[in-house]
Formats: structure tokens, C-alpha cells, sequence
């Protein structure tokens, strides 16, 4: 089964140029089948096409060029998912590390790359979780504002104390236009100010006001569902230690419906 991937980012590019895939690559308005490699140091994609009745010629495409790759999904990857999904994140790390290692050069949104990171923060394991984000940060800067990535990498540098770093990113999610990122943004504000500050009353409230109500209250789209449903969530969590459980538990009702 082959899976379509918008190309955003490579992931680990500074290793050797040793992965190649059967695939259909895409640039231009243009599609090319064939064995395709990526060659890291010049960031260029080589595709190996057979000829009718001649012998293969290589053509190669400036990673700035492909719009998508048309790639096998690789064994194991949907089971790896799941198992994230279910917070069993320590079982799923080494299949996929496995599997980033042999697809060397795929694009992040595989998404083998972000499920890692996931994967390692349920392994409270903050510091490779940020070093595998930084690898693929590092050839697209935008995935640190937008995409599924972010949020992930956000909570990293959240688990990290790297608050600085982290209300830059945040600042410039908010203003992105991506609305995914940008109510991500102002969850990950309501759990700054209580990893900072405490579960006092004055935090607690300020949290739901400036992160979690707000999140719920402003993206209404269908697509930001899942982020209005853990906003509420924590929003919940924040009604429970003020002594308000009517209120936690109507929230909790609502993120069920979604």
C-alpha cells in the first residue's frame, strides 16, 4: 500500500546517502517512477528510471522542487502509531527507530520522525525527544511553528525549561495562520504558567483565561477538534484543584462529544 506525503522537511540529512525506495516522485507539475535516493550534501533527489527497451538513465531533482513523494509505507509503522496513541510510546521506540533508520532520507511527515518524539516524551525522555525534533527542524525551520511536529517539540523544550525559546516559537505559532499550531500555541501558554508558577489559585485561573478556556472557545473548526477536546481536558483539570467539579465535569462531558 503506498501512502501520498507532502514534502515539508528531510529527516536526518546529514547522514550518508545510502537510502533508496521504489517510489513515484513529483515536482513541477512533473512524475518520475522509479528507484529514488536522496544525496544530502547538495540536498538533490536522483531517481532511477528504466527506459522501454533501454538501459536505466538517473535524473536528478532539487529537493526544493518535489511536491510529494509516492512511497511504500514502511512494516510496522501504523503498529508504531497505535501503540503512541495508547501512550505506550517506551514499546514503540525502537520500531521506530528502526524504521527511520532504514528510510534515511524520508520526509518527516512520514510521520516516523514525530511519532519518535512522542514516543520518547511518554518516555520522559525530553532530551532525545528534542534532538530527533532539532534533526528535522533543521532542513525545514517552519516545522517548529507548524505541523504536527510542533507541538510535540514544544512540550520537549517545555519539559526542558527552555521557556524562552519556547514563548518565541509560541509567539510566532500565533501569528502563523495555521490554526492547528496556533491553538496548540496557547494550550502549551496555560501549561507554562503552571509548570512556572504552581497550581495556586491566581495560576490556575490565569491557565484557563489565557490557555485552555481560550483554546476552546476560539477554534470551533472541525480540524482542530482533537486540540479543543485536550483543552478542555486540562481546562477540567484547573476547575478540579479550584473546588469547582461541576463545572470540570460538564468540560469533560463536551471533550467527550467531540
Amino acid at each position: 500500500m503506498k501512502t501520498k506525503l507532502l514534502l515539508t522537511a528531510l529527516a536526518f540529512c546529514t547522514m550518508s546517502s545510502v537510502w533508496a525506495v521504489q517510489g513515484v516522485i513529483h515536482a513541477k507539475g512533473s512524475e518520475r517512477k522509479g528507484e529514488i535516493r536522496y544525496r544530502a550534501r547538495d540536498k538533490m533527489y536522483l531517481v532511477t528510471v528504466q527506459r522501454r527497451g533501454g538501459s536505466p538513465i538517473e535524473i536528478e531533482l532539487a529537493a526544493a522542487d518535489v511536491t510529494r513523494l509516492d512511497i511504500p509505507k514502511p512494516k510496522d509503522l501504523d503498529r508504531a502509531a497505535e501503540m503512541v496513541a495508547k501512550g505506550q510510546g517506551i514499546a514503540a521506540i525502537n520500531i521506530l527507530k528502526g524504521i527511520v533508520s532504514e528510510y534515511k532520507k524520508l520526509v518527516w511527515d512520514l510521520p516516523a520522525g514525530r511519532y519518535l518524539v512522542e514516543a520518547y516524551l511518554q518516555a520522559n525522555n525530553a532530551k532525545e525527544a528534542m534532538d530527533v525534533a532539532q534533526q528535522i527542524i533543521r532542513d525545514d525551520k517552519r516545522a517548529a511553528i507548524q505541523g504536527d511536529l510542533a507541538p510535540a517539540y514544544w512540550q520537549a523544550l517545555l519539559k526542558l525549561g527552555k521557556v524562552e525559546q519556547l514563548e518565541t516559537l509560541l509567539s510566532a505559532a500565533a501569528k502563523s495562520g495555521d490554526r492547528r499550531s496556533s491553538a496548540s500555541a496557547f494550550i502549551l501558554r496555560g501549561d507554562i504558567i503552571l509548570a512556572e508558577n504552581g497550581k495556586d489559585q491566581a495560576s490556575l485561573r490565569r491557565a484557563l483565561t489565557e490557555g485552555y478556556l481560550r483554546t476552546s472557545l476560539m477554534y470551533l473548526e472541525d480540524e482542530c477538534k482533537d486540540i479543543r477536546a485536550e483543552a478542555m481536558n486540562k481546562a477540567a483539570m484547573c476547575f478540579d484543584e479550584l473546588g469547582w467539579a461541576e463545572r470540570a465535569e460538564n468540560l469533560r462531558s463536551q471533550a467527550r462529544m467531540l
